[in-house]
C-alpha cells in the first residue's frame, strides 16, 4: 500500500532537523502481509540485542548493520549475513530500507532520529530519547509533523504485568491512597581508569561521525566503548541509563501517564570513592514533587564497601527492602514492589499479599513496533515517541540539577519536603559513604527548582543557571534545530 508523507526536501526545508541527504521521492510501505526492512544503527551490546529481537520478529526482515567502527559494524553483520556500513547516511538514502533501530550513544539518539525522519523511515529508538530536554522536544514536534512509527526502546511498556499492577492499585484499590514512591537503582559499577595521555582513538573508527553532535575533548579513561555513558558530553549518567527504565516505570504505573515531569526538584549527588576520569554522578538522589504525589529516587553505583560484591540497601523506615533497580510504591494500606519482570503486594507488616510475573519484554516490544509499522497506526504503540520524552525528562532534569548544583546542603535538602522518607534517604546517603572515605563536603546540592511542564523551562530562583543546560552546543554539521 501507498502511504502519502511529506517530501524529504520540503520536510527539511520546513524543520530544519540537519544536514539532509538527497531525496528519495514517493516510498512504497510494506503491506500487511509484507516484511518490514530494518536496518540497526549502532552495532553495541545493545545492537546486539535489538538485533536478535528484529531478526526473529514475525514481519521483519534485518537487512543491514550500521557503525562509525568499522569492525564492530562488521562483526555484527557477519552474524546475520547482513550488510554492514560505517556511515548510517548511507542507510538513509535507501529507499529498500523501512525503518531504523536506533541503539547508538545517547548524544546521538535525537539527530539520528531527526534524520531518519527526513528520510521517511519509521524509528525505533533506544532510551533516554534525548541528550537533552530541549533536543527531544524537537524530535517529539518532527514526529508528530510527519507520519512516521516512532517507539522508544522502554520496553516495559509491552509487559503484561504492567496492566495488572495499575488496575490492582488503582481500579481495585488493593493497598489504598498512594502516598509517595521511593525508585531504586542501585546497581555497582567498576571505575573506568584515568589516564596521563588521552585515550588513542581506535583505527577502525570513524571518530567524526562517532563524536556527530558532541564536543572533540579528550578522552581521559581507559576505555573507548560503553564508558562514553559517565561523560555529560556522549552520555546521561546511570540516571539517563537506568533511571529512565525504572521512572518509566513509575509514570506508567504509579501516575498512569497523568504527570507528564515534576513541578519541582532538589537533587545532592556527585562522583566519590574513586579518582576517575567519570563525571557522571555514580551517587545521585532526587526529590521530584508533582500535582499528585511526591517520587523519591536514590541511585548509586557503588557497592556495600570496598572490595565487597553486592549493592547497598537504601532502607528507610519501610518494612521491606525495596528493589535495587525497580520502585516502591508506598500506599495507605502497605507496599507494592515493582522490577523488571516481577512485581509483588505487600501489607503494613511487609507480608506478601500478591505478586505479578512479567513476561519476555524485549521480544514482546519489538514486535509491537513492527505491528505498527505494518498497520500504520501509530496509535497502538506501547510506547510512544512523546511518552518517552516525558519519561527522559524526568532523568534530564535530575542531571540538571546536580549539574547546576553548589556545596553540600543537608539544611535545605531536608527541608525540601515535610515527607518524612526524604530525610531517611538523605541519612541512608550520607552513611554509605563512609566506608569510602568520602565526605559529604564531596557532594553538591542542587538549588530547590521550579520547572513549568508547559514550556519545559525552569522558573524562579535557580532558573537561569539550570535553563544553560536544557540545551547543549552542537558541532559543525552536527546540528539539531529548532522544529515548530
Amino acid at each position: 500500500m501507498t502511504t502519502p508523507r511529506l517530501n524529504r526536501r520540503s520536510f527539511f526545508a520546513s524543520t530544519a532537523v540537519g544536514m539532509s541527504a538527497a531525496a528519495v521521492g514517493g516510498r512504497v510501505f510494506a503491506a500487511a502481509n509484507e516484511e518490514v526492512r530494518v536496518a540497526v544503527l549502532g552495532a553495541g551490546w545493545r545492537g546486539g540485542e535489538l538485533a536478535k529481537a528484529f531478526s526473529t520478529a514475525k514481519g521483519a526482515r534485518l537487512v543491514a548493520i550500521a557503525d562509525p567502527d568499522s569492525a564492530r559494524a562488521e562483526k555484527l553483520a557477519g552474524e546475520y549475513k547482513t550488510e554492514a556500513l560505517t556511515d548510517l547516511r548511507r542507510v538513509l538514502d535507501n529507499p529498500n530500507i523501512d525503518a531504523v533501530v536506533i541503539t547508538t550513544p545517547n548524544h546521538w539518539h535525537c539527530l539520528a532520529a531527526l534524520w531518519a525522519l527526513d528520510a521517511g523511515k519509521d524509528i525505533y529508538v533506544e532510551k533516554p530519547l534525548s541528550h537533552t530536554q530541549w533536543e527531544g522536544r524537537q524530535l517529539v514536534n518532527a514526529a508528530k509533523r510527519s507520519d512516521r512509527i516512532v517507539q522508544i526502546g522502554t520496553q516495559q511498556r509491552s509487559d503484561p504485568m504492567q496492566a495488572a499492577a495499575k488496575k490492582f492499585l488503582h481500579e481495585e484499590r488493593g493497598l489504598g491512597a498512594i502516598r509517595f514512591v521511593q525508585a531504586n537503582r542501585l546497581g555497582p559499577r567498576a571505575t573506568i581508569g584515568r589516564r596521563s595521555t588521552p585515550l588513542p582513538i581506535p583505527e577502525t573508527v570513524d571518530y567524526d561521525l562517532w563524536l556527530g553532535p558532541a564536543q572533540d575533548l579528550p578522552l581521559m579513561r581507559n576505555e573507548f566503548h560503553y564508558d562514553w555513558h559517565w561523560d555529560f558530553n556522549t552520555g546521561s549518567g546511570e540516571m539517563g541509563n537506568w533511571g529512565v527504565h525504572i521512572l518509566d516505570d513509575v509514570r506508567n504505573v504509579a501516575y498512569q501517564d497523568q504527570v507528564l515531569t515534576p513541578k519541582r526538584i532538589i537533587a545532592a549527588g556527585g562522583r566519590v570513592g574513586w579518582d576517575d576520569a567519570g563525571e557522571t554522578p555514580n551517587v545521585h538522589y532526587a526529590l521530584f514533587e508533582t500535582e499528585l504525589f511526591p517520587t523519591l529516587i536514590a541511585l548509586s553505583n557503588l557497592p556495600k564497601a570496598p572490595n565487597e560484591k553486592g549493592a547497598w540497601q537504601a532502607r528507610g523506615s519501610m518494612p521491606v527492602n525495596g528493589p535495587g533497580s525497580g520502585y516502591v510504591v508506598a500506599c495507605e494500606g502497605g507496599y507494592y514492589l515493582g522490577e523488571r519482570g516481577k512485581g509483588r503486594a505487600v501489607d503494613l507488616k511487609g507480608k506478601t499479599i500478591r505478586e505479578f510475573k512479567g513476561g519476555n519484554i524485549v521480544p514482546l516490544h519489538v514486535q509491537n513496533f513492527v505491528d505498527a509499522v505494518r498497520s500504520r497506526d501509530a496509535n497502538s504503540l506501547n510506547a510512544p515517541v512523546e511518552m518517552g520524552h516525558h519519561s527522559t525528562g524526568w532523568c534530564n532534569l535530575a542531571n540538571v540539577a546536580v549539574q547546576c548544583g553548589t556545596s553540600y546542603d543537608r539544611q535545605q535538602l531536608v527541608s525540601a519536603s515535610s515527607l518524612e522518607a526524604w530525610p531517611e534517604l538523605i541519612e541512608a546517603m550520607e552513611r554509605q559513604l563512609q566506608p569510602f572515605g568520602a565526605k559529604v563536603s564531596d557532594l553538591v546540592t542542587s538549588p530547590i527548582l521550579q520547572h513549568d511542564p508547559q514550556t519545559e523551562r525552569f522558573v524562579g530562583e535557580g532558573a537561569e543557571a539550570a535553563n544553560r543546560f536544557l540545551r547543549r552546543e552542537y558541532r559543525g554539521k552536527y546540528v539539531v534545530n529548532e522544529v515548530a
